[in-house]
């Protein structure tokens, strides 16, 4: 299968599903309640961008006339213009479409791959590999190294392993993210946007992303596991 390369930019909400694929089963960590999470990374990285602002009681709504440039972030710009939303309500509004292409996305990038496959030798399908970037290994290494070093991680690192964490998965990370008593409380830091002091700057970003995952994180908690 062919796709358009692409060359601009990764998006955050690319990098997270980038992580969660698990190559050994080609398949991806958290189905279930996927779509809250990857609706949280379009949303934290709206923030990032300085593209959406907080209200009172947690309320997020885009900032006038300063829209996303990319179009996979564009429509949850939109959505939080026509009025200020709570955090669980976007996810639900923005999440569900957004796997299609996300996937899409890393195909084109060719961090990931569809290969032909057939099913019990008969019926054909498709399956998921991982591609030749590398670029799954460096963002499992800088996650590694925001949830086990004492320095503050940049912010779009921190608010990747805010959103991992977020997910419920990171247990299943364990060989490549050591599941330890240390890294569990640095991962709920980061969920609460406890960045560290060098991260001041960010504030709209932390305020954001840390309503966002908790937002999505109470969703998760009471959605059925599969």
């Amino acid at each position: 299968m062919t796709t358009e390369h692409r060359s601009d930019p990764p998006t955050l909400v690319e990098d997270l599903l980038l992580l969660l694929f698990q190559p050994r089963s080609g398949t991806i960590a958290g189905e279930n309640t996927l779509f809250y999470v990857l609706g949280g990374a379009v949303l934290a990285d709206l923030a990032l961008g300085d593209h959406l602002a907080t209200e009172a009681r947690g309320r997020i709504r885009s900032v006038a006339g300063h829209p996303p440039s990319d179009d996979l972030l564009r429509p949850a710009w939109d959505y939080l213009s026509a009025k200020a939303r709570g955090a669980q309500t976007a996810l639900a509004a923005i999440g569900p479409p957004l796997r299609e292409p996300v996937l899409d996305r890393l195909i084109a990038r060719g961090d990931l791959d569809r290969r032909p496959h057939k099913v019990l030798g008969l019926f054909r399908t498709t399956a998921l590999r991982e591609g030749g970037t590398g670029r799954r290994a460096g963002l499992l290494a800088d996650v590694r190294q925001a949830l086990s070093a004492d320095t503050p991680p940049p912010a779009r690192i921190a608010a990747l392993a805010a959103l991992l964490s977020a997910s419920g998965t990171l247990p299943q990370f364990d060989r490549e993210i050591p599941w330890t008593s240390s890294v569990i409380t640095r991962a709920k830091q980061l969920e609460r946007g406890d960045w560290g002091a060098d991260a001041a700057a960010q504030a709209v970003t932390r305020t954001v992303t840390a309503t966002v995952v908790n937002s999505a994180i109470v969703a998760i908690t009471v959605l059925p596991r599969g």
